[in-house]
């Protein structure tokens, strides 16, 4: 399965043989925390639990805080 990340206006390609794949499994693996990121798959906001299919589109946008 391939599919594409884009994350501070970057754009990776990824591949996976894990059919089960979750968007969680690739917050993981990179290393962000759900708690400060709005995930998208395909344009729509998911959750973390949802899953990934191939020629999907993530995107993962960091949540600003301040004061």
């Amino acid at each position: 399965m391939e599919f594409t990340v884009i994350y501070n206006d970057k754009k990776i390609n990824k591949s996976s043989d894990n059919e089960n794949l979750i968007i969680k499994d690739v917050l993981d693996e990179m290393e962000l925390s759900s708690e400060t990121i709005v995930s998208k798959k395909n344009g729509d906001i998911v959750i973390e639990e949802s899953s990934i299919e191939d020629g999907d589109e993530i995107q993962f946008i960091q949540i600003i805080y301040g004061g």
